[in-house]
């Protein structure tokens, strides 16, 4: 099989349907499947999987699993030579996996590829980043990111240099969609389960970096993505009181601190 189609996805069964149907609609390949891999499964989702989409390969999962284990749990059955990667609230546009698998498939340094991601008024959304240093989220979490040697560094962070028209090599792209192939998956490995929710991309990225695979930022894809903005909060202090997504991502972000301790950044264009 050329391709499996991984959909992550929890508990936002309307936003899936909206995500499946973009595919059906506008991927014309011939030889794909599609699974999705499912984090605390509903029983409204389980029903729509079973009436609407039969064809579709299911995995159910009692409890929350966090993003990297529904990923890995994808990565476990799929029978593709290439993966798409693809939570639960992008839509893809006519073209986009096409343009990506084609890019892949050409080039073979490519390790994981990522499309443009937009928002639905077609403006860019982020999705290229420089990897984290501890100051990095020191200033996106408390009142320091103000000053103007902080926002400096977020703009650096953020790409905000690139006008994002172009392809060029990244440090890491948000995994809400990313494609790569069975051989460098095999060669790498699977995401760090460690990482139950943000920096598993972070990390999936750099371990690719450190085996000797590009990753691509390729704008001649394009896919829609509803990007809800979970853990942001007013301060750190009421954030860290109030805010689970801003816990876990400030825990994750101390583990991979922890895990590339005293190891270099990997060099790239």
């Amino acid at each position: 099989m050329e391709l499996s189609i991984i959909i992550t996805h929890y508990k936002n069964p309307d936003l899936l349907k909206v995500c499946i149907d973009s595919i059906k609609k506008n991927v014309t390949l011939s030889d794909y499947e599609v699974i999705v891999s499912d984090s605390e499964t509903q029983e409204k989702t389980e029903l729509m999987m079973g009436e609407d989409y039969p064809e579709i390969k299911f995995l159910l999962a009692i409890s929350n699993v966090g993003f990297s284990m529904t990923v890995n749990n994808g990565l476990a059955v799929a029978q593709g030579k290439y993966i798409l990667i693809l939570n639960g609230d992008i839509i893809v546009k006519k073209d986009s996996v096409e343009n990506l698998l084609n890019y892949i498939k050409n080039h073979s340094e490519a390790g994981l590829v990522g499309p443009q991601l937009l928002n639905f008024n077609e403006t860019s959304q982020p999705s290229t980043f420089r990897f984290y240093t501890p100051m990095t989220i020191v200033y996106r979490r408390t009142p320091l990111g103000k000053l103007w040697f902080a926002k400096k560094h977020l703009e650096k962070f953020l790409m905000k240099d690139f006008d994002h028209q172009s392809i060029r090599e990244v440090d890491w792209i948000m995994g809400s969609s990313l494609m790569t192939s069975r051989k460098a998956v095999d060669k790498v490995g699977e995401m760090d389960h460690r990482f139950n929710l943000y920096f598993e991309d972070t990390d999936w990225c750099r371990r690719f970096w450190e085996q000797g695979f590009k990753v691509v930022y390729f704008p001649g894809s394009q896919m829609f993505h509803y990007h809800g903005r979970g853990s942001a909060g007013k301060s750190v202090l009421q954030s860290l009181l109030s805010n689970k997504l801003t816990r876990i991502h400030i825990i994750s972000a101390i583990k991979y601190f922890i895990k590339y301790s005293g190891k270099a950044i990997p060099k790239h264009n």
